[in-house]
């Protein structure tokens, strides 16, 4: 098997392959002995269709099915020879098959080397969770206002009593501890985004422009089928496309950088990482804390 390596950009790959027949031929076996378990040929019973007749009339279809089978092997291959980790799945384009001899092309992206840095003792400070009495009064005014009351209305044990809770003070314990649960959420988030900006100015790397237009198009693709489907008429789709576009530009380019910026991050510091799903959550509870918590 032959395969050429062309460099597009500093991310970007082209990759010739050439398969010789001695590897296709098998693969074209069996496919005809797979074809041949289900053919229906008049005058024969199924699983007894003679290869000559096979070929007759499956030929293409055979032929087809050994290219789908044998080019994702063929390019596992190719990766693991030329030692590239690519980034997404690849566009495969010019396959012909002559002679027996398989040709294809592929063009992918490739995972851009990452170089991070003062990671460990990242300066963050998390904001206080308690609630303050101004801040439960502000939110009951809040609660009455939506309860339809009036500013004279007073908010006691009856009010309290109406929204189910025995008295105002159950209430308010409730309320308050609610708030402070909302109120920790966002100053974890809060955090989280600090160690996110830290790293994102330390780390360096490029990604291709066509990988993240790539994801792009196919969020855009998932938006539009969703917003026919809860019946958006077509011109409101199109009018809020182009700013889906860019909305989406930022966030898909800032959510690749993470992940890889925590995958190096991992591999650095030896962390097991068993499910891709895990990598974010795990390496920030790891950055965390080795991080310097400020007063």
């Amino acid at each position: 098997m032959k395969v050429e390596v062309k460099k597009l950009d500093p991310s970007k790959r082209e990759l010739k392959f050439e398969v010789p027949k001695e590897k296709f031929l098998p693969k074209l076996e069996d496919a005809y002995k797979e074809i041949g378990k289900r053919a229906k040929v008049k005058g024969f019973r199924p699983g007894k269709v003679p290869k000559q007749v096979l070929e007759a009339h499956y030929g293409d279809v055979a032929r087809e099915e050994a290219v789908k089978k044998l080019i994702p092997e063929v390019y596992q291959e190719g990766l693991k020879k030329e030692k590239i980790i690519p980034l997404d799945v690849p566009d495969i384009k010019d396959v012909s098959l002559n002679d027996g001899i398989l040709k294809f092309t592929a063009i992918l992206d490739i995972r851009p080397e990452v170089t991070i840095k003062d990671y460990k003792g990242i300066k963050i400070k998390r904001k206080d969770s308690e609630v303050t009495d101004e801040e439960l009064e502000k939110t009951m005014e809040y609660i009455k206002k939506g309860q339809g009351l009036k500013d004279e209305d007073q908010i006691d044990d009856s009010f309290a009593h109406k929204l189910g809770y025995a008295n105002l003070d159950e209430f308010k314990k409730i309320l308050r501890n609610q708030m402070s649960l909302d109120k920790d959420r966002h100053n974890r988030a809060d955090v989280e985004q600090q160690i996110i900006n830290h790293i994102l100015k330390k780390a360096q790397l490029t990604i291709s422009q066509s990988f993240i237009n790539k994801h792009i198009e196919r969020r855009i693709s998932e938006w539009k089928k969703k917003a026919k489907s809860e019946g958006m008429p077509a011109k409101d789709i199109n009018e809020k496309e182009e700013n889906m576009r860019k909305i989406l530009k930022e966030q898909i380019e800032k959510e690749v950088k993470i992940f890889l910026i925590f995958e190096k991050i991992a591999e650095q510091e030896e962390i097991e990482i068993k499910d891709d799903n895990r990598l974010v959550p795990i390496v920030m509870e790891f950055l965390l804390k080795e991080a310097n918590w400020q007063t």
